[in-house]
């Protein structure tokens, strides 16, 4: 994936958007399905799909425009919390890499955290805190046998499915 240029021009920027839109709600809706508080109490504070959503309208989508963008079919099924935890390990990490992102797009394109860059602004000066809280969360949750594994194994998958997804190797 070229860095400079998906998060450097405009088009590429909102095409990379969409892509993260259709991913995050197929992902969500496989987590909002397992009612995932159970495992990670604050889950509801990490859904990413308004953050992206408020993106795309601040570059120009109309309202209701992200609910007709395909989603990632190429997802793994979630079908407990453990992998659930599993492929959200993918996205929280994501967010610690959007701290990276978010000078270069504020720099090249002037989208701020305010204006179109929520997403990779998403949770603010509490990124170390809330990763440090996932952390804690699948740590906990992963104690039990097989788990783990099952953890693993979905984290795995959601970075394939991801790169697949972003790079337009799969549907």
């Amino acid at each position: 994936m070229d860095v400079a240029e998906r998060f450097g021009q405009l088009e590429a920027y909102r095409a990379h958007l969409q892509r993260m839109y259709g991913f995050c709600a197929s992902l969500e809706a496989q987590c909002d399905a397992l009612q995932l508080e159970q495992a990670l109490s604050d889950y509801a504070q990490r859904r990413k799909c308004a953050l992206i959503e408020r993106d795309l309208l601040a570059l120009g989508a109309a309202p209701g425009q992200c609910l007709q963008l395909p989603h990632c079919r190429s997802l793994g099924a979630c079908t407990e919390p453990a992998a659930a935890l599993g492929s959200l390990y993918v996205l929280e990490g994501a967010t610690l890499g959007g701290r990276t992102l978010l000078p270069l797009v504020r720099a090249r394109l002037g989208f701020t955290a305010e204006r179109g860059a929520a997403f990779l602004a998403s949770y603010g000066d509490a990124v170390d805190a809330m990763w440090r809280r996932f952390s804690s969360a699948l740590d906990a949750w992963c104690t039990q046998p097989g788990r783990t594994a099952c953890a693993t194994n979905a984290a795995v998958a959601t970075f394939a499915a991801l790169e697949g997804w972003l790079c337009g190797s799969c549907a």
